[in-house]
Formats: C-alpha cells, structure tokens, sequence
C-alpha cells in the first residue's frame, strides 16, 4: 500500500449537518488508505498522480470516505477523476457512479453513467445517467446544489412523520431536475409527480419544503386516487399551487380556469381550493368573479359568487352557497326540463345524508335539505301525486319568504316550509276534460237535412182605446 496524503477539496461534507464538526464547510485533506498500483508524473511546477487496483480513502478528522476501481489528479487542471465502481459516503450524502470527476476550483463534482444519490438525512433518492453537485463551503456558496439532466428519476421523501407513517415518496421525473439544500426543488420539461393516492402532470415544478409551498405551471392538472383505477378528483387550471406539511399535499388551488370532478359532480370556477388530510378530499372551496362557481351533478347544480362543499373521508355531507345562489334539482334523470325544480336566494345551503349503496357496497350522499335564506328566497317546485290515475301532472308551488326549507325524501321534494314574511301560489293540475263523442261526431252528409222548425207567431198586440 502507498500512503500518499493529497491536500484536495472533495465535495463529500454538506455544512448543513451541524453534527459533522468543526471541519464542515472547509477543504480536508484525503488520506489515501488503500492503493495497490500508484505512480505520477511532474510536468513542470505540477504534479499528476494516477492509482488503480482499487483505491479506497477517507478526508481526515471526518466520517467521509471514497472508493473508486481508479484515479487520477490532475495538478495543471485541478481536477481529480474517479473510474469504476466510484462509492463516495458520508453523513449526509451518499453517491454511486461509474464516473466522476471534483473541480477544485468551484467545489463542484460531476458523476456520470448509472449514477445513484441519495440524501442520507430526508432518504431522497435520485437516479439519472448524470449529476453536478456543487457543495458547501464557505466564502464560495453556502448552500449544497444539483443539478441532473437527461429524464432522471426521484424519489422525494419526507424527513418526518406525518400523514404517512410509511414513508412512501413521490415519484418525480422530469427532463431537468435541480436541487437548492435538502427543501428546494425544481423541475422542467413533462414533469410527472406519482404516489398512490396521489399524481400529478404539468411543464415545470417548483417544491419548497422550507415555506410548504409548491407550483406546478404549464397545462397543469393533478389527480386525487382511492386505489389502482378509482379517482376521487382531478383538477386542472392555468397554474396549480401545492401547499406541503413534511412533504404531505395538503392544499391543491387551481388559479384561473379551474375545473375539478369527483364522482358524481363537475365543479368549474376561476378559483379552486381543494384541502386534503389523510390522502383524502376533505373540503373543498371556490370562487370567482369572470368564472363564478358552477358545480353540476346528475340530478343537481349550484350557482353562486363562491361555493363552499365538506366531504369528511371523501363523503358529502354538505355544501353552501353565498352571493345570488342559485340550484336545481330533478326527481331523476328522466325528468324534462319544465319540471325541473329550483331555489334561490342570497345564501342556499344544501345537506346530504349517507347511506349504504347496495351495488358498491359503499357509503353514498343522497340530497336530503335545502335551505335558502334572504332577500326574499324563493323556489318553485312540483309535487307529484302518486296515487293520481288521471295523469294530469304534477301540482305546482311558488313560495317565497325570509327562509325556505326543501324536505326530500328519496330524491323527492316531501315539503317546502316558508318562514318570515312570506307569499306565493299553489296550482293543482286541472283534470282532463273527456269529449261528448254525439256532440263533437261531423253531421252525416247522406242524410236528409232536417227541416227548419217554424219561427214562433209574433206576439198579440193589444187594442188601442
């Protein structure tokens, strides 16, 4: 074994890590510990040195070590090259590669061909054909950088515990990827953002773990999953904002143009606010003023200056509409147009109740209150007899007062309760008139006309005395 010290700044420490020692941050000198073949050569006031057989080092007073199948430093260049099998650990970052090459000048350390990093305090893992770490230290940059081209692959991880105790990353890919520290992230060209409950599709990324923060531009459009196929939303817009708690989505916003669906509902506005915990939708907001908010279901809509809906679990329970609210409903949907019922007022609030769906065996929201309130609230309804055998149609109420409750039952309108000052009209279908065939049946033209029947005698007049 050669014992050679060579006084080489590596990019092996990240300042950050304040458990690393005084050294973080400074140049260390690396020990060569093991190489079986070494030689150099001077070329005027430089010296190259070359090892093979299997190099293996570590920088002095740390924990950092390397590992290559070969080296070379070059003197004139400042540059030192690790080949094969190249293995560089320490506290905080752990880098595999079959090719990398340390510039001494600007602390920065290319890897090339199958390279593997991963950050040993968040778990992170990066894979890519090639990266540039640019490290730490100080009076040159104070915060670690890299950089990775080529469609690389990360799994980003949190650093603590939260909604998901398993730590299951997202998977990130994009044709650009850069780093800033342990919390900055961005990405460029057909970024895709994966995990199970989670995915999400746009031209440019930006995650800010520091201030919770991430945007995704670029015909952005993010999807919400229960399981292998099943969507619980999807949302789309001009620009998409992610607000993060340790690296779990917690809020997704869509600014401008936005539209989500869940299962049975379409939600269009300008803006979109949706809140998540546990991997579930949990409420969900909107307003506008180009675009107000439109939510459309098979059997309902609602239209106001802004919209406020709870799904607990993903189960509608309920939803409020303030600012010229306006809904309809219908019995199914083979109910025409004109007897489809609606209400309005300044503020509607609309209450669904669960229960057990026998096809999917699962939790389902049927309508089951509405409430309009002020200036005045009105609705108009129809009431259909179920016993009626005349088929006339539905009966018709027009109300209007302070407050007016809508009972349903069974996707039907049981009754309309009017509070305060209150007015209206109630029309029942007039039954059908059935037609006197003698009477409407077209005289026969082969029959005799019968004849005319006398004109009656004048009257007598009396005699004049």
């Amino acid at each position: 074994m050669v014992a050679i010290t060579l006084a080489l700044t590596l990019a092996l420490q990240v300042p950050t890590d304040t458990t690393q020692g005084a050294g973080s941050g400074r140049p260390c000198q690396v020990a060569i510990d093991r190489m079986p073949r070494a030689t150099q050569s001077i070329n005027g006031a430089d010296t190259n040195y070359y090892g093979a057989g299997g190099v293996r080092a570590h920088c002095l007073g740390t924990a950092t070590t390397l590992a290559a199948d070969s080296f070379a430093h070059y003197g004139a260049f400042r540059r030192m090259d690790l080949v094969g099998h190249v293995a560089i650990r320490d506290p905080g970052l752990a880098l595999d590669a079959n090719f990398a090459s340390y510039f001494l000048r600007d602390e920065r350390l290319e890897a090339h061909n199958t390279v593997i990093a991963v950050n040993r305090r968040t778990g992170t893992v990066l894979r890519g054909p090639n990266l540039t770490y640019w490290r730490a230290v100080q009076g040159v940059r104070d915060t670690v950088e890299m950089y990775a081209t080529q469609r690389p692959t990360v799994e980003y991880r949190q650093s603590q515990t939260g909604d998901t105790a398993s730590q299951e990353p997202y998977i990130i890919v994009g044709d650009r990827l850069r780093f800033k520290g342990d919390d900055r992230m961005w990405a460029a060209g057909k970024v895709t953002i994966d995990r199970s409950d989670f995915a999400a599709r746009s031209d440019s990324m930006l995650l800010n773990q520091t201030t919770g923060f991430g945007v995704l531009v670029g015909k952005p459009s993010v999807e919400g999953l229960t399981g292998e196929t099943d969507k619980s939303y999807t949302l789309v817009g001009t620009r998409i904002e992610l607000g993060l708690a340790q690296r779990d989505i917690r809020q997704v916003k869509a600014l401008g143009h936005g539209k989500t669906s869940g299962a049975d509902w379409v939600l269009t506005a300008d803006t979109i606010d949706l809140r998540i915990a546990d991997k579930l939708l949990q409420q969900t907001f909107a307003w506008g003023d180009s675009s107000r908010p439109h939510a459309i279901s098979a059997l309902y809509t609602i239209q106001s200056d802004s919209l406020a809906i709870d799904s607990p679990g993903e189960i509608l329970t309920e939803s409020r509409a303030f600012g010229n609210a306006f809904s309809t409903a219908k019995r199914d949907s083979t109910t025409p147009p004109k007897e489809t019922d609606w209400i309005t007022g300044d503020s509607l609030t609309i209450r669904f109740a669960q229960e057990q769906d026998s096809l999917t065996n699962r939790p389902r929201s049927r309508l089951r209150q509405l409430v309009s309130r002020g200036a005045p609230a009105r609705a108009l309804t129809h009431h259909r007899d179920e016993r009626d055998t005349t088929k006339a149609g539905p009966s018709i109420n027009y109300s209007r007062g302070h407050q007016i409750t809508l009972a349903m039952l069974k996707d039907r309108i049981d009754r309309v309760v009017v509070a305060g000052k209150s007015d209206g009209v109630h029309l029942e279908p007039r039954p059908a008139v059935v037609a006197d065939s003698v009477k409407r049946a077209k005289s026969d033209s082969t029959r005799p006309a019968r004849p005319a029947p006398p004109a009656p005698p004048p009257p007598a007049r009396s005699a004049v005395p």
